[in-house]
């Protein structure tokens, strides 16, 4: 594979499984040093055994001194840093009706305030890169809206406005940031859901199948390179084309 990422270093949040892993895969396999985080310390350490040079960690990325004090460790051990993922996200899905405070506040607390904390922790470094800093986000179709999804959606949403806000920030140091908004994407996540929610799901996706992990890995490893050096404040769909056949305003 093409080492578009050689000499490299990345961090990758919520790294240890899922879309995360895949993403750190890809980052390695181009060359990039990883630094793996994830609440799930043993997922991290297990993933970073696998790859050359990397490292893995215990992060809870709602806590910014703990997720400045590994960027700033990573910063140091490797001599630079580059490259900041921010996947780390979950879901507690009710409808509005049903949702507590308890469930609005855990989701934004994870996958908005989280990202502000990595951005806010990587800044200076990702800034000290210049024309290799990325900070790559992902968000969600999602953020579209979408049934039941009330916190996920507006905390998804929320990351679109960060990273856009956050390009025009980055733009006089030669950094870029730039979010990502997978579709339906099978996981282990998506495979627990009943058959025919399943079904329903792909149904409503115009190339009529699921994504791969590997589909949203791609995207990061090329927004990361130096061919994706122009590109910055967008939201980049890898959804098989649900964003434009989804009836959404």
């Amino acid at each position: 594979m093409q080492q578009r990422l050689e000499g490299r270093v990345a961090l990758v949040t919520g790294g240890g499984r899922g879309l995360g892993k895949a993403i750190a895969e890809r980052l390695a396999s181009e060359g990039a040093r990883l630094a793996i985080v994830d609440v799930d310390g043993d997922a991290a350490t297990a993933l970073a055994s696998e790859l050359s040079g990397a490292s893995g960690y215990t992060v809870d990325v709602s806590d910014l001194d703990a997720i400045g004090g590994v960027i700033d460790r990573v910063r140091d051990e490797f001599g630079r840093f580059d490259i900041l993922v921010n996947n780390a996200g979950i879901t507690r899905d009710r409808t509005l009706r049903k949702m507590d405070a308890a469930q609005w506040d855990e989701v934004i607390r994870i996958n908005l305030t989280g990202v502000w904390n990595g951005c806010k922790a990587a800044l200076p470094h990702i800034v000290e890169a210049g024309s290799t800093g990325r900070i790559i986000s992902l968000s969600s179709t999602s953020y579209l809206g979408n049934f039941g999804q009330v916190n996920y959606a507006a905390s998804k949403a929320g990351v679109v406005g960060l990273t856009r806000t956050l390009a025009l920030e980055l733009a006089r140091s030669g950094a870029t940031a730039n979010a990502i908004a997978p579709g339906f994407i099978d996981t282990d996540m998506t495979r627990a859901m009943p058959p025919e929610a399943f079904e329903r799901a792909i149904a409503g996706v115009p190339l009529g199948r699921a994504g791969r992990p590997e589909d949203v890995a791609a995207m990061a490893a090329f927004i990361a390179s130096d061919d994706a050096s122009y590109v910055t404040g967008q939201v980049l769909f890898v959804c098989g084309g649900y964003s434009i056949g989804a009836s959404h305003p």
